[in-house]
């Protein structure tokens, strides 16, 4: 079994070896950045990471910032590690989708043992986070979507987009539902702006797009099959 990839990310080098070593010991692969910019470069590389244990202040780009680009394109667990046992940033770190907050010094067991439970649960989570319609199959926890076996990319909120509707297929969904799920409440932009993302959504899928039907007047509905009949009283029809 292959073994899983973890990316310790800290200016010292003494603490990566010490992380390092209690890992490799623990029969995980470990992947090592000495600043921000080297970090995000390795795991835009690697595709595989599945976690990522991430100090606060460094070189060139802090966690912070960091963890936001990460957060941009994937939900991979976050342990952030820190000098400082403020409240602020542990807040800060929640908000940013960090999964774990860690103040140095800490221990090396203790900090293997809380990614061991991070990457149980999330592991357990992956199984039902596989989503699959008509040929498009979407991987919520490795962020990957592929059409007939072959891959497609697509940006954070058009991936999103597409997972809430694979995950309500066959229910007709309003640009008010679509755009509390996927953009969230407390987004007061124009519900057009769902026109303009199932757009370019329709337009990556290549045939595969035709799913997404339109419900005229309402919103959208996503069909596994294409020539299903469009909902009476409805017309469909791209945007």
């Amino acid at each position: 079994m292959d073994r899983l990839k973890i990316l310790v990310v800290d200016d010292e080098s003494r603490m990566r070896k010490l992380v390092r070593d209690f890992l490799v010991k623990n029969n995980y692969e470990v992947l090592e950045a000495g600043d921000g910019e080297e970090a995000m470069e390795i795991f835009f590389a690697q595709k595989d990471i599945s976690l990522v244990v991430l100090d606060v202040m460094m070189p060139k780009m802090d966690g912070w910032q960091v963890c936001r680009e990460i957060r941009a394109y994937s939900r991979v667990p976050v342990i952030m590690l820190t000098a400082r046992a403020d409240e602020r940033d542990e807040l800060q770190g929640f908000q940013l989708g960090v999964d774990e907050y860690i103040t140095k010094p800490f221990s090396p067991k203790i900090l293997v043992a809380r990614i061991e439970a991070i990457l149980r649960r999330t592991n357990q989570a992956a199984r039902e986070e596989i989503l699959s319609c008509g040929g498009i199959r979407l991987d919520k926890t490795a962020h990957q979507v592929t059409i007939d076996g072959k891959s497609i990319d697509l940006s954070y909120k058009e991936f999103e987009l597409l997972a809430y509707f694979m995950e309500n297929k066959g229910i007709a969904l309003s640009r008010e539902k679509i755009l509390n799920h996927v953009w969230n409440y407390d987004y007061f932009g124009d519900a057009r702006t769902i026109d303009t993302h199932v757009k370019k959504l329709r337009s990556k899928m290549g045939k595969k797009g035709e799913l997404i039907r339109t419900i005229w007047g309402m919103g959208y509905k996503l069909e596994e099959n294409k020539e299903a009949p469009a909902a009476e009283g409805t017309a469909s029809q791209t945007v």
